[in-house]
């Protein structure tokens, strides 16, 4: 786990322009920035479907290449997963990182 922070145009500053009419809970979402080709995002998706359903948190994926800045930050990291701005861990999914992510928020 890295602990990287996004500059200010954060994913969550983004998903807020998707979606504005829907709340966004920093506590129980996670992102995960992928590509639509790519398979490790795929397996990842998967891999967090289950843990999802167990903990109770929502997940918006965000395809970076259509967000030139994502892109340059994150391309060669992808599949990603945020909590908020700090990056939960990136190419795998790492249970463990995301189970004491939301340990630690209760």
């Amino acid at each position: 786990m890295s602990g990287r922070r996004l500059p200010c145009w954060s994913c969550v500053a983004i998903c807020r322009l998707l979606c504005p009419s829907e709340p966004l809970s920093a506590e129980r979402q996670l992102t995960v920035l992928s590509r639509e080709w790519c398979h490790l995002c795929h397996d990842l998706l998967d891999a967090l479907a289950p843990l999802q359903q167990e903990l109770g948190f929502t997940v918006d994926v965000l395809d970076v290449d259509a967000f030139p800045e994502l892109e340059a930050l994150w391309s060669e990291k992808v599949p990603v997963v945020l909590a908020g701005e700090t990056e939960i861990c990136h190419y795998f999914l790492d249970e463990i990182a995301v189970r004491a992510h939301f340990q630690r928020i209760g």
